[in-house]
């Protein structure tokens, strides 16, 4: 019933614009004054018409339209929203300073400022935003490719990352700056995991949504959840990839495979990973520590430690001694994709022996 409504009031305003928009052309042909109202009648008829069937398809055009605005103000830097407003402003006063001379020509004078506004006001934001740095050294921005700084970069989280759980911690400790936006889809892969059938998967479903519960009530940091619709279809990290390259922002994952397609398509990543691997204490080949054994390696007579951080210690001839603390002595380091691995031998000769 409403729409039916809203269609009317289409029609009404159709035929309205058209009869108005068409009698003064029709005038300028110095028409009898029947032939232009009936020709203006016609032309608004046929324009009411058009704007009753498209109605429909116009209103869903511009829900996308609002989305799509609203989700580029969301993650948006204040400063470039700034910048668009003074440079189409900027725009449009060009564009009126310009059309003066040309408004009292016949035909095109009432129509030229309309493009002559909507060409000069898309000029005008397009300059202002990509050269602001440039153009206001107030707003001046620090990033390596776009100048703006790492805080003011919003950051995307993956599903992976959330599940992690680590994500909380970094962020309340303070080492991850800049809005937060969680992808509506990467929400709804994780209700899928909370529901699934196996036990494991839905552990850790259901741990995600703690820890997206916890990011969102007890940080400090703004957090967002974001519709997308552009890119329905696509498996979850490449819609995440076209995302965050679409709003300029960074990728947070623990994931192996995104994080080298992010290399690979030019979008910027924060891999937890990497920073455990960088905060883990430096170990030197020469240094002693006091290790628990708790299997045996691969390798024949090897047995394998922990350090408190889950970096892995190889000890030659360590597995007779599963259960047992022992002092070694660190032989190598070895970083690898996975994570960095030690290896050391037996300190204590007499224990050896």
């Amino acid at each position: 019933m409403l729409d039916k409504f809203f269609r009317i009031i289409s029609l009404i305003v159709g035929i309205s614009i058209g009869y108005l928009v068409s009698y003064p052309l029709l005038e300028f042909f110095e028409l009898s004054p029947f032939k232009q109202h009936g020709g203006a009648a016609g032309t608004g008829i046929f324009i009411g018409i058009i704007c009753y069937f498209i109605f429909p398809k116009l209103v869903n055009y511009l829900k996308n339209i609002g989305k799509w605005i609203d989700n580029r103000l969301q993650a948006t830097p204040i400063q470039e929203i700034l910048a668009g407003i003074i440079g189409l402003l900027i725009g449009l006063i060009i564009a009126y300073l310009l059309i003066q001379p040309f408004r009292q020509l016949p035909i095109v004078g009432p129509i030229l400022p309309i493009f002559t506004n909507i060409i000069f006001g898309y000029l005008g934001y397009i300059v202002a935003v990509n050269k602001w740095e440039d153009l206001c050294i107030l707003f001046s921005r620090s990033s390596k490719e776009k100048g703006i700084s790492n805080s003011q970069v919003c950051k995307l989280l993956d599903t992976s990352v959330i599940i992690d759980g680590r994500i909380a911690d970094i962020c309340h400790a303070g080492f991850i700056e800049g809005k937060i936006i969680i992808p509506s889809f990467v929400l709804e892969e994780l209700r899928h995991i909370a529901d699934s059938s196996d036990t494991l998967k839905r552990n850790r479903g259901r741990r995600g949504l703690d820890i997206l519960n916890r990011i969102q009530k007890e940080l400090k940091i703004p957090v967002t959840i974001m519709d997308d619709n552009d890119s329905e279809g696509l498996e979850v990290d490449s819609r995440l990839v076209k995302m965050a390259k679409n709003l300029k922002g960074m990728v947070v994952t623990n994931d192996y495979n995104l994080n080298k397609v992010c290399e690979l398509q030019g979008v910027p990543v924060l891999n937890i990973n990497e920073l455990a691997n960088a905060v883990k204490p430096v170990v030197l080949p020469g240094e002693e520590m006091l290790v628990q054994i708790v299997k045996d390696g691969k390798e024949t007579g090897q047995g394998v430690a922990y350090l408190d951080d889950g970096t892995m210690i190889v000890v030659e001839g360590g597995k007779r001694y599963i259960g047992e603390n022992l002092e070694v002595l660190v032989t190598s380091v070895l970083q690898t994709a996975a994570g960095r691995m030690i290896f050391a031998k037996i300190k204590s000769n007499d224990k050896a022996g």
